[in-house]
């Protein structure tokens, strides 16, 4: 298996928002993971789309396990800071959060994230939030 896959879905699995959210790790690799969450009605705001906390949420832990990947083995990333732009409503059949590492350094990480809604199983979709994120790595 892939040692750098299996050290951040081992991260993931541990989460209990992830699972009580539905969300999955579907791509991890050097400085970016993807995450992806079905629609529920169980996330949902009162207008009747995802909401913010749920969007944010995801997009936070693909920032998040992309500054893992560039980090060194015992360690662990926690957040520092995140602003979030909601660019419109998070409407859709399910949600792709992309986080990239934008500068890795020693103890700080700078990431981007975006949050794709997709209304169907095509490759077409909407960015509904972007993010930028400062990670800091600590002892494992």
């Amino acid at each position: 298996m892939n040692p750098l896959h299996d050290r951040i879905a081992a991260s993931f699995n541990a989460q209990g928002l992830m699972t009580t959210l539905g969300a999955r790790l579907v791509l991890v690799q050097e400085g970016e993971v993807h995450i992806e969450l079905p629609f529920s009605s169980h996330l949902t705001q009162q207008q009747g789309f995802v909401h913010a906390g749920a969007i944010t949420s995801i997009v936070d832990n693909a920032c998040g396990y992309a500054a893992l990947t560039r980090s060194p083995p015992g360690t662990e990333v926690v957040t520092a800071e995140f602003k979030t732009n909601f660019m419109r409503p998070a409407i859709g059949e399910r949600f792709l959060a992309v986080g990239r590492v934008e500068n890795a350094g020693r103890m700080l990480t700078v990431c981007s994230g975006e949050v794709r809604a997709y209304a169907g199983a095509g490759p077409d979709y909407k960015v509904v939030a972007l993010m930028q994120a400062t990670m800091v790595c600590v002892p494992g």
